[in-house]
């Protein structure tokens, strides 16, 4: 379809379709586990191993709630001016009937850590120096237990008190506690001379990457972990909100629904310890691979160097995580280029690892970032290419609210409500009213995504295959059970994974499952 070069024109994307068990199809995912199970559903139910790591107390409320999810969790009842059929909320049938996996609760291999060690460990002065001491309560709890046992675990549930997300994330203020000196000054941070100090015998030089490092206990958990296994971070107030009151009697934190946290970690449950995510696009045209582009600027710096990954994703959802190379590739305040050299490597590694799972290189290779690609590093991903894959280069931004549709009106237009300026350009409403779920789930007016096709190798794609592609990678987050994301996958863990792969105590390979950094 050929448009000409000015154009305003409304088109609507239909809801992308999953795919689960037995081939069967549903747009939403609790309707299609519900109905059918995961996609790899297994012939009898498996048994999943799982670690849990937390005080007495927070291991108890984890078993619990894990012996709630063996069961029915249903929605509580509409509070005051609630539709009665809420379609975006739906009653939890239990682990086994929803995804055909199970663990008993009992059985589950526990590592106790005391909450008079935490709390002393998040007084200490230095928040590099408390954030390393309370991460490695954990941590060592694990590698002591890897080394001693050899009963293996495929996920690892780390059961936080809010002591620890109160006290342990960037820009904690700490105020009233008692505080305690470390090891380390209060101020020391990263532009001290660390090799000279050490030299003089005042810090150790195996502690340096504790400055390097932002001071955040969830990153500094998920860099360690790389190396073990899939992680899941679980605040003890989640699954336990009646054990948390104020003085009037009301929960601590406002927090979903039981039936909505009972989905959203089964899911992620199901994602970090099976080999096939719980579903898979039914929509993606074959041969066809996307890849989202990471940047992060290292914290501490000197030389303002960054990090760099691609994270690759296919019609089977699951992903894969390429680091690249650390270096100048920050240009301006929100732009990030690579160089010639680090953009082909990285580029050659996403494909390397599609051909060997193939048999051949994809046929498109779309490439998503939030900024515009140079002319260096975009001759460097088509030099990557082999002649038969067509690389295009897609630029993906949120909107402000600059730009605004209305249905009827006053009310928010449709998900999937696309406006086209050119061939090249359109808006994008990927959070908007969905009819099957009968409401907008949202607190304002949603704003749209600003697409543009910026490059592309040979043949330019159409501007609504690209737009229908968008709209079928918001909805493989396997972290949680959502109809959809605002974003696309491509774009939506960007951060996140940069969070991680700029923690000097990563320690995850070049290439690695997408499950890891979740």
């Amino acid at each position: 379809m050929r448009f000409p070069e000015v154009l305003l024109r409304v088109e609507h994307i239909h809801e992308p379709e999953l795919e689960f068990a037995g081939g069967q199809r549903s747009p939403h995912p609790k309707d299609g586990l519900f109905l059918y199970g995961p996609h790899a559903k297994p012939k009898k139910i498996r048994d999943i191993r799982i670690g849990v790591v937390g005080t007495r107390e927070g291991i108890a409320h984890f078993r619990a709630w894990a012996y709630k999810l063996r069961s029915v969790v249903s929605v509580p009842p509409p509070g005051k001016g609630e539709k009665a059929d809420r379609l975006h909320l739906a009653n939890f049938p239990g682990i086994d009937e929803a995804f055909g996996v199970t663990f008993d609760p009992d059985d589950v291999r526990t590592l106790t850590i005391t909450i008079e060690e935490i709390d002393r460990a998040t007084r200490i002065e230095n928040l590099n120096e408390a954030v390393e001491k309370v991460a490695h309560l954990y941590i060592d709890r694990v590698n002591k237990h890897l080394r001693n046992e050899e009963s293996s675990v495929d996920v690892w549930m780390l059961v936080v008190p809010e002591i620890v997300y109160d006290r342990c994330r960037p820009g904690s203020k700490r105020v009233g506690l008692k505080m305690e000196k470390g090891t380390f000054s209060k101020r020391q941070k990263l532009k001290v001379s660390l090799p000279l100090l050490a030299a003089a015998g005042v810090i150790d030089q195996a502690n340096e990457n504790i400055f390097e490092d932002v001071p955040d206990f969830h990153r500094r958990i998920k860099a360690e972990f790389l190396k073990i296994a899939p992680t899941q971070l679980i605040r003890e107030t989640t699954i336990a909100p009646e054990a948390f009151l104020n003085s009037a009697g009301y929960p601590l934190r406002k927090t979903q629904d039981a039936a909505t946290i009972a989905w959203n970690l089964a899911t992620g449950l199901y994602y970090k310890s099976q080999p096939t995510p719980p579903w898979r696009l039914t929509s993606v045209r074959p041969g066809v691979c996307y890849i989202g582009m990471v940047y992060k600027s290292l914290p501490n710096d000197p030389q303002g160097h960054s990090c760099c990954a691609a994270q690759m994703f296919l019609n089977e959802g699951d992903g894969v995580v390429f680091r690249g190379a650390n270096g100048p590739w920050k240009t301006g305040d929100y732009e990030f280029h690579l160089k010639r050299d680090a953009a082909k490597r990285l580029l050659t590694m996403v494909l390397d690892t599609y051909t060997a799972t193939h048999g051949a290189p994809p046929r498109e290779l779309f490439i998503h970032g939030q900024t515009y690609f140079n002319d260096e590093e975009w001759q460097a991903f088509v030099d990557a290419a082999p002649a038969e894959t067509n690389v295009i280069g897609v630029r993906i931004r949120t909107t402000f609210g600059d730009t605004k549709l209305f249905r009827d009106g006053d009310y928010p237009v449709l998900r999937g409500t696309a406006l086209l300026l050119d061939r090249r350009t359109a808006y994008l409403w990927t959070n908007g009213y969905v009819p099957q779920l009968d409401t907008y789930i949202g607190p304002e007016t949603p704003n749209p995504l600003h697409i543009t096709v910026m490059r592309s190798k040979d043949a330019q794609p159409d501007i609504m295959s690209v737009l229908n592609d968008i709209m079928g990678l918001t909805k493989i987050n396997y972290n949680s059970c959502n109809f959809n994301d605002g974003l696309p996958v491509t774009v939506r863990f960007a951060r996140m994974v940069g969070d991680v792969l700029t923690m000097g105590s990563a320690k995850g390979e070049e290439r690695q499952p997408f499950k890891f950094y979740v």
